[in-house]
């Protein structure tokens, strides 16, 4: 199992960006992303994430399972999650299981960003 995984945090005011520099979203590194998100969204207090999955290849089930974790522990905040720049596979994936109906998607981090300064 991977020890570290590789991925940047920026923070544009109230918003912070997550973006996974790793190819594959998988079970090798989903329970450490699981970790970061609750660390992120508790103990830090984020309610607004942006997703940036431009480097992600491929994702799984257990890649699902981190995103929708981060999903639940937002939704009893009142807080938001967005998925900016998924590649092609990662989206096709995200639709095929219907999860881009409680998730959106966008093209790029901007748009994410500024849907959800003004909704």
């Amino acid at each position: 199992m991977n020890e570290n995984v590789n991925f940047e945090l920026k923070r544009i005011g109230d918003i912070s960006v997550f973006k996974l520099n790793e190819k594959r979203f998988d079970s090798s590194i989903a329970g450490l992303i699981k970790g970061e998100f609750t660390i992120l969204l508790q103990a830090e207090g984020v309610r607004k994430l942006i997703l940036d999955l431009s480097e992600v290849d491929y994702c799984d089930s257990s890649g699902l399972s981190a995103i929708l974790l981060a999903y639940r522990i937002l939704q009893a905040d009142d807080g938001v999650i967005k998925i900016a720049s998924p590649t092609k596979n990662v989206k096709k994936l995200i639709e095929i299981s219907q999860l881009n109906r409680i998730l959106p998607i966008y093209q790029t981090v901007k748009e994410a960003i500024d849907d959800i300064d003004n909704p």
